[in-house]
């Protein structure tokens, strides 16, 4: 395995502890599901950047154990903001920026694309109403305004696709490389 920053090495480290951890209310674990994610950024022709991004969305859940199934218990874990202080000064705002904000990018895409809801997990259904609810018209133009809210809506897009068991991706190590080659200078 190649060397790693230290940063980086602490998020591989990370997801080799708690990644085998069910994806809460669904058939994957939170590794499949980030690995998922990436690789269809990946597909997609996404840079070094969303595809960090779309790798690292959910890194916030292994930040702290609120035990299973927290938003079916009224809990919004805010996992977008609680992994920011350990990714800051390790990525640039690009990575940031769509990773913060993915749950807002779910509430944008249920409010302008109308079957996308309905087609939401019955655990992102609940923690779409603990995260606030459907935008209304005006905040999901000002959403758009944002950095990163273009980048997070294609996040969010690829963060639905990602949860199916089975799927085979590239490796963590793949993925870690392209997080190495847009991780700022240290």
């Amino acid at each position: 395995m190649q060397d790693l920053p230290v940063r980086l090495a602490d998020i591989r480290d990370l997801f080799l502890a708690r990644g085998h951890l069910q994806y809460t209310g669904e058939s994957v674990s939170h590794l499949e599901h980030a690995l998922q994610c990436a690789a269809q950024a990946e597909h997609e022709g996404a840079g070094d950047v969303l595809i960090s991004a779309a790798l690292l969305h959910d890194l916030g859940h292994l930040l702290h154990e609120l035990g299973e199934t927290p938003s079916a218990r009224g809990v919004d874990d805010v996992h977008e903001y609680r992994v920011v202080p350990f990714l800051r000064g390790l990525f640039p705002d690009a990575v940031i920026d769509a990773i913060q904000r993915h749950v807002s990018a779910k509430r944008y895409l249920c409010a302008s694309r109308p079957d996308y809801l309905a087609q939401l997990s019955e655990d992102s259904k609940r923690s779409l109403a603990l995260q606030g609810g459907v935008f209304s018209p005006e905040q999901a133009q000002a959403f758009l305004g944002e950095p990163g809210a273009h980048d997070a809506v294609r996040l969010r897009v690829w963060d639905d696709l990602a949860k199916q068991p089975g799927r085979t991706t590239p490796d963590l190590q793949h993925f870690l490389q392209c997080a190495a080659r847009c991780a700022l200078a240290h």
